[in-house]
């Protein structure tokens, strides 16, 4: 589904506004709204470790403290109190630290989740139509939800477990190292062999990662194919053959899963039994005991080690799923980087409002990517009131060229000037109160079908809605809904396609734009919603200057001057009579809808 009729709108339209400081300073870094909050939450995390970590060793001095009594010595009392105190401060504090900066960390969340959401709305808003046009609504969204919920993990919780994934550790080593070094040298054994294996487990993650996204991608694209073909295939029997694309990638995505699960399931239980608290205790417990009856350390000194030391190995397993965490942002900080580059439609140079209808084509050009030229040196006149027409075979610029004129694209090289001024120079705003479009793909809003309406025009009063779709042929199949005008989109209406595009053809009627473009508005509607959808189609066409991309060419005969589009070029213009009676192109493409429509609807039949 296509995201670029959302732009019916003339006040939501691409404005090419300058940046202002602040747009610019998200470009230059995302975390900017936030970079304040960022360093709160590091030294607030900081702090929550280092405390987290003191009652461990006040457990520890504690010990050492009380020994004495074991064989009736002098027990200081004050330093007993002390220890206990800190030990709970600490705990406190602790416990405190970590809710802060759990706060912080959701307050600067929604702070630069609202800010890059208003930046990428903003930025929509500048971009040319085209872009819609040429991407899926999942582009968009992918962008507000998945790319934003990236950062969101990393702002909201990763950031928090890796300084206390690092920083317990560390404060842990340091302690050790101070009351019984050769105690801390057999802690960091696990830590190092883990190090060591570590890159072998993930030796080539890079290119399965990649793989893996691949994979993700093509199943859920399969996926989607499927559930939207169901009906058809159902339909016609061809459940087995449609269901091939689907059940091929699911095999594909389960093999690639199972592949990179055996190839790493050996080393992967290495490093979790190295790095289990059992082996660990086990281990410490045994050098301990080593070191005890090798006389280097008393039993007391055996303490800390196995308090700290097991407190080693689950922050370093914790990193592993943040890396996954700051692999995502990563992406997801690259994904918007590239879409805020993207231009913005320039602001007009010298600003001009047309003064008229008529719609003038004059030597224009037009590439996609800069390379291949998708239209060559067109050069036509609509005049005002007519009806132009533009037929061809598919893929020879028809649509690409009608688009030009609502500037979906700026063209290469030459003009389309509307009432004498040039799209390029008509600011956004009064460019589309000029130019109205009605295209195949229906995009109607989850809200009331009066303010799907009156979208082009929010103050329109309620007889204006209903006088337009009335017009629109639209008006009595609002009324069957027990909610009328106010019944919501997809919730307590439900229409067809043709009754869609009904809604939005009294969208174009309410606006009313003296420039109206169509690109074959009927296409895929049902014998009874064409003939719905031609009549409202004939009263939004009355005295304006009418551009329609035409596939059935039945419904163009009456043109007032056709349009005939070969490999991006006019090859032949006239009415439907001179361009029969003329024998070219056009005459051939009638014969052969002639004959293919007498094939699909014999004598007899209705079409």
């Amino acid at each position: 589904m296509r995201v670029a009729q959302r732009l019916d709108d003339p006040v939501s339209v691409t404005r090419a506004e300058p940046k202002t400081p602040t747009e610019a300073s998200v470009e230059q870094g995302f975390f900017a709204p936030v970079r304040g909050s960022l360093a709160g939450i590091i030294g607030l995390s900081v702090l929550g470790a280092v405390t987290g970590v003191v009652p461990f060793i006040a457990i520890v001095e504690l010990a050492r403290t009380l020994l004495p009594a074991v064989s009736g010595g002098w027990i200081d009392v004050g330093r007993v109190w002390l220890i206990v105190a800190v030990a709970v401060v600490a705990l406190f504090v602790s416990f405190g630290a970590a809710f802060a900066s759990g706060l912080v960390s959701h307050l600067a969340d929604a702070r630069l989740q609202h800010s890059l959401r208003g930046r990428i709305v903003g930025h929509l808003r500048r971009l040319p139509l085209g872009w819609f046009d040429r991407r899926a609504s999942g582009t968009v969204r992918k962008l507000v939800e998945n790319d934003v919920n990236a950062l969101h993990q990393l702002v909201a919780h990763a950031i928090h477990d890796v300084v206390t994934a690092v920083t317990v550790p560390a404060v842990s080593l340091v302690y050790l190292f101070v009351v019984q070094w050769q105690l801390a040298l057999a802690a960091l054994v696990p830590l190092v062999v883990t190090a060591i294996l570590y890159p072998v487990l993930m030796r080539g993650g890079a290119e399965k990662y990649r793989q893996y996204d691949e994979s993700t991608a093509a199943l859920s694209e399969a996926t989607v194919e499927f559930v939207h073909g169901i009906a058809v295939v159902k339909r016609f029997g061809q459940v087995g053959r449609s269901h091939r694309r689907y059940r091929d990638q699911t095999k594909q995505y389960s093999r690639f899963v199972a592949e990179w699960t055996r190839e790493t399931a050996t080393m992967f239980t290495v490093i979790q039994i190295i790095t289990s608290p059992v082996v660990v205790l086990v281990w410490l417990l045994a050098a301990g005991l080593w070191l005890v009856g090798a006389g280097v350390a008393a039993p007391i000194d055996v303490l800390p080690g196995l308090l700290m030391g097991l407190g080693l190995t689950g922050p370093l397993l914790k990193l592993g799923s943040s890396a996954q965490f700051l692999r995502d942002a990563t992406k997801a900080q690259a994904s918007l980087s590239g879409f805020f580059a993207l231009s913005p439609v320039p602001p007009p140079d010298e600003p001009s409002i047309p003064q008229g209808r008529g719609v003038v084509f004059d030597n224009l050009s037009f590439s996609y990517d800069g390379e291949h030229r998708v239209l060559h040196g067109i050069t036509a006149t609509c005049a005002p009131g007519t009806v132009t027409a533009l037929v061809g075979a598919s893929g020879s610029g028809k649509s690409t060229l009608a688009k030009l004129v609502p500037r979906f694209y700026d063209a290469e090289s030459g003009t389309v000037a509307i009432g004498g001024a040039d799209v390029a120079q008509v600011p956004a705003a009064k460019l589309y109160r000029s130019v109205g479009f009605v295209f195949q793909d229906v995009q109607l809003l989850r809200a009331s079908l009066r303010e799907n309406i009156r979208l082009t025009r929010p103050d329109a009063a309620a007889e204006e809605v209903e006088a337009a779709a009335r017009a629109a042929q639209i008006h009595d199949r609002i009324e069957r809904f027990e909610r009328g005008y106010d019944a919501v989109v997809g919730e307590d209406a439900n229409l067809s396609g043709g009754e869609a595009q009904r809604v939005t053809i009294a969208r174009a009627l309410l606006a009313d734009a003296p420039v109206l473009v169509l690109d074959e508005a009927t296409a895929f509607a049902d014998p009874d919603s064409e003939a719905a959808i031609q009549r409202a189609l004939s009263t939004l066409a009355a005295d304006r200057t009418v551009l329609v991309v035409a596939h059935r060419l039945h419904t163009i005969t009456g043109a007032d001057q056709i349009l005939v589009l070969d490999d991006g070029r006019i090859a032949e213009s006239g009415t439907h009579t001179q361009l029969v009676a003329a024998g070219g192109q056009y005459a051939r493409m009638w014969s052969d809808y002639q004959d293919n429509h007498t094939r699909t609807f014999p004598e007899g039949a209705q079409a």
